[in-house]
């Protein structure tokens, strides 16, 4: 019984990684300007329940930048 190797191929073409990095961070540095302001304007003494929505945008912050690094990394040779 003879096993034949295949070579891998990625999912997503490694020519668009800087791309795909750029847009990412792009989207993830927006994000994390939202929460700023957000955090910023936001008078002291309001008691509005804002937990969800500061944990909703910080979540979309922190994986929009999460993967931007990883593909930036990619993009310029270190492999993780």
């Amino acid at each position: 019984m003879k096993v034949e190797m295949r070579r891998y191929v990625s999912p997503i073409n490694p020519a668009i990684f800087p791309h795909l990095a750029t847009v990412l961070l792009i989207i993830g540095t927006f994000f994390t300007a939202w929460y700023f302001i957000y955090m910023v304007s936001r008078p002291k003494n309001s008691k509005e329940k804002t937990l969800f929505k500061e944990l909703l945008i910080s979540f979309c912050a922190s994986v929009f930048l999460g993967f931007g690094v990883m593909f930036l990394m990619l993009a310029v040779g270190i492999y993780i």
